[in-house]
């Protein structure tokens, strides 16, 4: 995928994010694109060594994958905000 597409892919994956875990992280359109991408980039690679795949285009797995990583980058970068 271009980086475009990852960008696209990536604020996808990051509004899905925070809709299933609403918050008051602020940031807007940018920190939630951000996390998006380096969700899609973690849930991959982490797809791929599990064996469940990798995100290789716009479709139903690779979103559920980069979903996913978005939600536990925006996990991670909550608890490490909290301490």
């Amino acid at each position: 995928m271009g980086i475009v597409s990852w960008i696209v892919f990536g604020l996808i994956a990051g509004l899905l994010a925070k809709f299933v875990m609403p918050g008051d992280d602020g940031g807007g359109f940018i920190k939630t694109t951000l996390i998006g991408v380096a969700g899609a980039m973690i849930g991959g690679f982490v797809g791929t060594r599990l064996g469940f795949g990798d995100v290789t285009g716009f479709n139903l797995r690779s979103f559920a994958i980069a979903s996913a990583g978005a939600v536990l980058v925006l996990w991670l970068y909550r608890t490490i905000k909290k301490s």
